[in-house]
């Protein structure tokens, strides 16, 4: 049993196939990107050559920096991505789920974020503790929005386990046919493009700024874990809304055409948010979250008690 999980974590549907795929998305996020700007975009294969690049570089670390949570925080980031990712799978393919995995999963998924305040923090650099100030008040500023409009399916399905949460779409429709299921899901959509720290919302590194910010300091090895939790990230995400407001994934049959429609229907909805707006300040983003966000979030909860 023990044997079979680590399998799960470790190659399928975990770390291997979440870090593949993963890494695949942000091809798409560049090829998207060059399109948008009449360029060709790089091959497919890109971003498996600019990772195994990194991995062979030589690691720098800075002086006056705490040594270990400097080089430690990446890999805890990339471990709790990887963990939030075979949780959601196993919900989506073999139905193994627990209650409350839903707002453990939530939870978990704040992590990589937490896991870069640190990491930039140990770091010592000015301009990486400045990102990392910036990563917080995001954090801080997307959380409560994001919980209110996952809140908003766990009220329909009535538990916070995947494995209901995918039955009663399975019974009496996706989530995304109702009025609180399409505010939930607008609202959902931004708070996951701050999670990623796509723009608007790359605050926390904003290159022409902070020169990198949280990744400023960080090189070789640690830098390309840095870059393949980020990946691991945008498939995690997009599945993450799927399955709670889309019906999930499946890969029976024709099932996996329309799982892969809704993943990309999703991913290219942020790469297109990413290109066609500016940065935003950090207090622009506060209140971005803390007001229209947070109303729109609140609004589709009440829908939802009130059975619209």
């Amino acid at each position: 049993m023990d044997l079979k999980y680590l399998f799960f974590y470790l190659i399928f549907p975990g770390f291997l196939f979440t870090g593949v795929v993963g890494l695949l998305t942000t091809w798409v996020d560049r090829k998207v990107t060059a399109r948008v700007h009449w360029r060709v975009g790089p091959p497919w294969y890109q971003p498996f050559a600019d990772t195994m690049k990194l991995l062979g570089k030589e690691v720098i670390v800075p002086a006056g920096s705490k040594k270990t949570g400097f080089l430690l925080m990446p890999v805890i980031g990339l471990a709790a991505a990887t963990l939030a990712s075979t949780i959601i799978w196993l919900a989506n393919l073999f139905s193994v789920s627990f209650v409350g995995d839903s707002i453990v999963v939530l939870y978990i998924m704040t992590i990589p974020a937490i896991a870069m305040i640190l990491g930039a923090s140990a770091s010592g650099n000015p301009l990486a503790v400045l990102g990392a100030s910036r990563e917080m008040k995001l954090l801080f500023a997307y959380e409560l929005p994001l919980v209110i409009s996952m809140l908003t399916t766990v009220y329909k399905a009535g538990s916070f386990s995947f494995e209901r949460i995918l039955a009663e779409q399975a019974s009496s429709g996706i989530m995304l046919g109702s009025a609180s299921g399409i505010i939930a899901f607008i609202v959902m959509i931004m708070c996951v493009q701050a999670k990623l720290t796509f723009i608007p919302f790359d605050i926390p590194e904003a290159e022409t700024e902070l020169a990198g910010g949280t990744h400023i300091e960080y090189s070789g090895a640690p830098l390309a874990v840095i870059k393949l939790n980020t990946a691991i990230m945008f498939f995690v995400l997009p599945v993450f809304m799927i399955t709670l407001f889309w019906g999930g994934v499946s890969f029976a049959g024709w099932s996996i055409l329309t799982s892969i429609l809704k993943y990309v229907a999703i991913v290219v909805i942020i790469v297109l948010i990413k290109n066609t707006n500016p940065r935003v300040r950090i207090d622009q983003a506060l209140r971005f979250f803390w007001g229209p966000m947070l109303v729109l979030s609140v609004v589709a909860l009440v829908l939802a008690v009130l059975g619209y």
